[in-house]
């Protein structure tokens, strides 16, 4: 074990001196270039949401999976965190730089209506984790399905297909 725990504290030191240099590399340094971490911050934010939600919540919906009221309780925890981020994701306009999104052009325009569609979702899923936390199969499949409504409301208005 000892062995291990040196070799770990050498890693550590050895990716200590190589860290500042891979940031300084990776830091946006034009204009484009922040457009570009900004676009893939949201899509990453966006993926996380999705996995989240459907790729758990959303194959019992589908009853592809037994309910699991934990799983359920987790995934929409980590929605409702994911959708405090949103509107802060979006607050960097990038339509006049090449950055390959699938965001409306409205999204820049509509800010305080994207930004209560968010919290929509946050509320949305807090609802879903209450439920979850009772171990309640119908009270938890009925939250998740506002949850899902919300995720499409705003993808319906703020997102090409």
């Amino acid at each position: 074990m000892k062995c291990f725990t040196k070799l770990s504290v050498i890693a550590v030191c050895a990716l200590a001196g190589a860290v500042p240099v891979l940031a300084e590399d990776t830091e946006p340094t034009t204009p484009s270039e922040l457009a570009q971490q900004a676009a893939l911050l949201r899509q990453g934010l966006l993926k996380a949401v999705g996995w989240a939600f459907t790729g758990h919540v959303g194959a019992m919906m589908r009853k592809q999976t037994p309910f699991d009221a934990a799983v359920a309780q987790r995934s929409a925890q980590r929605v409702r965190e994911l959708a405090e981020m949103l509107p802060e994701a979006f607050q960097y306009d990038t339509r006049k730089f090449q950055v390959k999104t699938r965001a409306k052009e409205n999204i820049w325009t509509n800010q305080a209506d994207f930004a209560s569609r968010a919290d929509e979702l946050k509320k949305a899923a807090a609802a879903m984790e209450d439920a979850a936390r009772s171990g309640d199969k119908d009270k938890t499949m009925a939250a998740a399905f506002v949850v899902g409504k919300a995720c499409s409301g705003c993808h319906d208005n703020y997102r090409e297909t």
